[in-house]
């Protein structure tokens, strides 16, 4: 097992825009062993799916506690970096996301994401500062990619966003932020002139209809992720199971389930202690 700084510049050596990090989001341990099999050179998680798999609303409801013990459970389950989603910082203020770095540098992740959502930009960076500050102050370089929902929240005219996105990363990356992710945009023009106008590692979510990875990493993306829509997925098979079952007393939709004894075996191998 190797030591959280040496997991933590792997997964930073990984965004490279010849080569987007692809990150197919999990939201518990059986998503993450999934997808770590599947090929994953890291492990994402989603704020929406764990607060889904936590039973709370996504939207800074989860409780830091909850999610954190969630994340180590993560992070123990594969042998692959984990970055966690952890919304505003799971925190009140700047303080309290200082709290949150430390616990998910103890529970052996190397990334974090930190949203803006419509917070004042002021204390976004606040934010970012701090965390940066203290995971530099524990010694291991966290990789910290902030997200900005301009597009994603359609914040501002249509026809200002990509200045305004512009301008967040740039004060984000001043603030100390390794990564900009900006949600809601696969228009090849937009991305583009985002990952020539942004001097750091640019993040897209993908979903059906959006370019390939391939196309992305012409435009110059270095990370693409799936968000929530995985786990969108798993939970609409449970519903529509659910209902043939309820209403025709049928099962087909479960007709390409995941093999019982091949997950069990996967479930049940060897997991590594948490550092």
């Amino acid at each position: 097992m190797t030591t959280s700084i040496e997991r933590a510049r792997r997964f930073r050596s990984l965004h490279t825009a010849d080569r987007p990090l692809v990150l197919p989001n999990a939201w518990d341990t059986a998503s993450a062993r999934i997808i770590a099999q599947a090929g994953a050179d890291a492990i994402a998680t989603t704020s929406a799916g764990v607060a889904w798999a936590l039973g709370a609303a996504d939207g800074d409801r989860l409780d830091r506690a909850a999610a954190l013990e969630h994340l180590g459970r993560v992070v123990a389950a594969v042998d692959v970096p984990v970055t966690a989603d952890i919304e505003g910082g799971y925190a009140q203020n700047a303080d309290g996301v200082a709290e949150t770095v430390r616990a998910v540098l103890a529970a052996g992740a190397v990334g974090i994401n930190i949203e803006d959502g419509r917070r004042p930009a002021e204390e976004h960076l606040r934010r970012i500062g701090t965390a940066r500050a203290t995971a530099d102050a524990e010694g291991v370089p966290l990789f910290v990619n902030a997200r900005t929902d301009v597009f994603l929240a359609g914040i501002g005219p249509e026809e200002g966003r990509l200045e305004e996105a512009l301008k967040r990363a740039a004060a984000c990356v001043a603030a100390g932020a390794d990564g900009i992710f900006v949600p809601g945009v696969t228009d090849a023009d937009t991305v583009a002139a985002l990952a020539r106008g942004i001097d750091a590692s640019l993040n897209v979510m993908t979903g059906p209809g959006a370019p390939s990875a391939a196309e992305f990493a012409r435009l110059g993306v270095a990370r693409i992720s799936a968000g929530s829509s995985i786990a969108q997925a798993a939970h609409a098979l449970v519903r529509d199971a659910a209902r043939e079952l309820l209403t025709e007393g049928t099962c087909s939709t479960v007709a390409n389930g995941y093999d019982y004894g091949e997950l069990n075996a996967l479930l049940g191998a060897r997991v590594r202690p948490c550092p």
